[in-house]
C-alpha cells in the first residue's frame, strides 16, 4: 500500500464498503426520489401552521427524518469522491448531491424562524418535550441572530455558493498540482501529498527528507495565488453572514456556532503559545542530538528521537494493537472497534487523487467511514486510534440520541479522538520491553499526539486568529501576507532554536479544517480534555471507563463543558490545559 495506483488497481480488502450505506446506485436514486416526497409532504403539512406544541413537535419528527435520509444521500456522495477526485462521475456526483441538500434546506427554510415566531410560553412547553428539549433550547438561543422566512430561505439558497470555497480548494489541492519526482544521489522518488505527509516528511535519511520538502514546497509556491484567493473569498462570506445576522465579528460569529466563548478559544492558543515553546523547544534540541543534525530546522521536526525502534507496521498488526490498547473502554466500545475491522469501514489504500490527511464520517443510522492513507509507520496505529476515536464517540451517539442532538460542540469534537490516542500510547508505554523502547515510545507520543494536536493545528489556530482579525478590520490579504503572517507565528514559537526553512512559511496551504470554521485549535482544546479523561482511566479504570462511555453517548444534549465536567474535567479553569502541558514536559524529560 505505499506505492501510489489508481482507484480501480487497489485490493478491495483495504478499501471501505459503501453498499453499506447503499447496495447500489438504484436504491441511492431510489432514496433521492423518496426524499423529495417527503420534502413537499413536509411542506405542505407544517407551512404556515407552526403555532402549537403539537404540531412543532410533529413537524421535528418529520424534520429528522428528512434530515436523516439527507444526511445518508450526501454522506454517500462525498465519501465517493473523497476516495478518487479523479473521478468525474463521483465529482458530478457529489456537485448534485450539494444542490440536492441546498434545494431542499431552502424549501424546509420556514421551520426555524416559524417555530420561533412563537410566544416564549409555547417555546417552553414545547421545550419539556425529552427527545427535543435539547435541539428546542439551542434553537431558542439562535433567536436573536435569525432573520425573516424570506432571507433565510435565501441564505439557505446561496448554501451551496457559499460554502463552495472548500471543494475549489480541494480541486486546486487534489485535481491542479503535480509534484515532479524529486532524485537524491541520481534515484527518483514519486511524490505527492499524501507520500511527502505519510513518509517523506518524517523519513530519516536526512537528503531524502530535505530533498522531498524542497520540491513539495517549490510545487505549492505555483498554486499559492489561486489558493489564497479562495480562502480571501471564504473569509470574506463568513465576515458577510455574521454582519447579516448581528454578531459584533466574524470570530465572535465562528464561535456561537460551537458554543464556545471567546475566552476559552483565546485561553487556549495564548497559553500554549506562551507556556508550551519552551517546552517543544527542548525536544527539538533532543531530535537534533539524537540524529546528530548540525542544526535543527522546520524540515527535521517530525523525525523520531530514536531510529533503532523505526520499525514497519501492518494494518493487521495495528488492529491488534488497537483492540488490545483500548479494550479498557470496556464491551460496547470493543464491539464497534470489531465491526470497523471486519466490515470494512476503513479506507487504507494509497491512490491518485484520494484526499489528504485522515478522517471519519458518521452518517445517522448507518457505520462510520475512516480514511487513512497507510504508509506502514507505527505513527499511523496512533492516526487509527485516533479516527476509531470519532467512530466510537457517534456510532455512540448516533445510536442514543435522535439525529437533531447529534451537533456536538466542536471544541469537544477532539477528545474522543485524542483521548483514544492517550489511551494507547500509555497502553503501549506500559507493556514496553526495556527502558530505552520506554522512552522511544514517549517521543512517540510527543511526536505524533501533542505535535500534531498541540503544536501543528495550534499554531494554525494562532494563524487563523490573526487572518479572521485582518477581515474584521475590513482588511484583505495575499498569499505573501499569509505566508509571512504565517512565519511569524512559527519564528513566534520556535525562537532561535529551529531555523524556519523557506517554504514552511507555506505551510497554510496545506490544511482544509480552514473552510471549517475555527477548526484548528479544537485539537489542542479535545487534547486538554483527552490528557485528563486518559490519566484519570489509567488511575482508576473501569469506574472513569464507564462514566466516559456514558458522556460519549450524550451527544449534543450538552454543551462542551458540561460534557468535559461530566467526564471528571473543568475546562472553566486554566488547570485541565496547564496539566497537559506539564504532562508533556515530563516527556520530554523523561527521554
Amino acid at each position: 500500500m505505499l506505492n501510489l495506483v489508481n482507484r480501480e488497481e487497489v485490493n478491495k480488502k483495504y478499501t471501505w464498503d459503501l453498499s453499506l450505506i447503499y447496495k447500489n446506485e438504484a436504491e441511492y436514486e431510489k432514496d433521492i426520489r423518496a426524499l423529495k416526497e417527503l420534502v413537499e409532504e413536509f411542506v405542505k403539512n407544517y407551512q404556515g401552521k407552526l403555532s402549537s406544541v403539537e404540531v412543532i413537535i410533529n413537524s421535528l419528527k418529520d424534520y429528522s427524518v428528512i434530515l436523516e435520509k439527507l444526511d445518508l444521500i450526501t454522506s454517500y456522495a462525498s465519501l465517493s469522491l473523497s476516495v478518487d477526485y479523479g473521478n468525474m462521475k463521483n465529482y458530478k456526483e457529489s456537485i448534485k448531491a450539494t444542490e440536492i441538500y441546498d434545494d431542499i434546506m431552502t424549501e424546509i427554510g420556514f421551520l426555524e424562524v416559524e417555530i420561533l415566531s412563537n410566544d416564549v410560553e409555547i417555546l417552553e412547553e414545547a421545550a419539556k418535550n425529552k427527545e427535543y428539549s435539547s435541539y428546542i433550547k439551542r434553537l431558542i438561543e439562535e433567536k436573536p441572530y435569525l432573520k425573516s422566512v424570506e432571507t433565510e430561505k435565501t441564505l439557505k439558497k446561496l448554501n451551496g455558493s457559499l460554502n463552495s470555497f472548500s471543494g475549489i480548494y480541494n480541486s486546486i489541492k487534489l485535481q491542479d498540482i503535480e509534484f515532479p519526482n524529486f532524485y537524491v544521489n541520481g534515484k527518483g522518488y514519486e511524490l505527492s501529498y499524501n507520500l511527502f505527509e505519510g513518509m517523506y516528511e518524517n523519513h530519516n535519511n536526512i537528503e531524502i527528507r530535505r530533498q522531498a520538502f524542497k520540491v513539495f514546497s517549490e510545487t505549492l509556491e505555483k498554486y499559492k495565488n489561486s489558493t489564497a484567493a479562495t480562502y480571501l473569498a471564504h473569509c470574506q462570506k463568513d465576515k458577510a453572514i455574521a454582519e447579516i445576522r448581528g454578531f459584533n465579528s466574524t470570530t465572535e460569529y465562528l464561535l456561537h456556532k460551537q458554543r464556545v466563548s471567546e475566552e476559552l478559544y483565546n485561553r487556549q492558543i495564548d497559553i500554549i503559545m506562551k507556556e508550551l515553546a519552551p517546552v517543544m523547544r527542548k525536544y527539538a534540541k533532543i531530535i537534533g542530538e539524537r540524529n546528530k543534525l548540525d542544526k535543527v530546522t522546520y524540515m527535521d521536526l517530525k523525525i523520531d528521537t530514536n531510529k533503532a525502534f523505526d520499525k514497519v507496521i501492518s494494518v493487521e498488526d495495528a488492529r491488534k494493537l488497537v483492540e488490545d490498547g483500548l479494550s479498557v473502554l470496556g464491551n460496547e466500545y470493543k464491539n464497534i472497534l470489531k465491526d470497523a475491522f471486519n466490515n470494512r469501514w476503513i479506507d487504507y489504500v494509497n491512490n491518485y487523487g484520494k484526499s489528504t490527511g485522515a478522517f471519519c464520517a458518521s452518517p445517522y443510522g448507518k457505520n462510520s467511514f475512516i480514511l487513512i492513507s497507510w504508509t506502514g509507520k507505527m505513527t499511523e496505529a496512533m492516526v487509527l486510534a485516533h479516527e476509531l476515536g470519532h467512530a466510537g464517540h457517534f456510532n455512540l451517539t448516533n445510536k442514543y440520541q435522535n439525529i437533531l442532538n447529534t451537533d456536538v460542540s466542536m471544541y469537544f469534537i477532539e477528545a474522543p479522538s485524542t483521548t483514544n490516542e492517550l489511551i494507547m500510547g500509555r497502553y503501549l508505554v506500559n507493556n514496553a520491553r526495556d527502558e530505552e523502547e520506554k522512552k522511544y515510545l514517549r517521543s512517540q507520543i510527543i511526536s505524533r499526539t501533542y505535535y500534531h494536536n498541540f503544536v501543528t493545528h495550534l499554531l494554525e489556530a494562532a494563524y487563523q486568529r490573526e487572518v479572521y482579525r485582518l477581515i474584521d478590520e475590513g482588511k484583505s490579504f495575499s498569499a505573501d501576507d499569509l505566508s509571512a503572517i504565517y512565519r511569524k507565528v512559527l519564528e513566534e514559537f520556535w525562537g532561535p532554536d529551529v531555523e524556519i526553512t523557506k517554504g514552511a512559511e507555506l505551510t497554510w496551504m496545506r490544511q482544509p479544517h480552514y473552510y471549517s470554521g475555527l477548526y484548528s485549535y479544537t485539537y489542542s482544546a479535545g487534547l486538554t480534555i483527552g490528557t485528563e479523561v486518559s490519566r484519570l482511566i489509567e488511575e482508576k479504570g473501569e469506574e472513569i471507563a464507564e462514566k466516559w462511555i456514558e458522556v460519549l453517548k450524550s451527544g449534543g444534549t450538552l454543551n462542551s463543558i458540561e460534557l468535559a465536567k461530566k467526564a471528571g474535567v473543568d475546562i472553566t479553569t486554566e488547570k485541565p490545559l496547564r496539566n497537559a502541558i506539564k504532562y508533556i514536559e515530563s516527556l520530554v524529560d523523561s527521554i
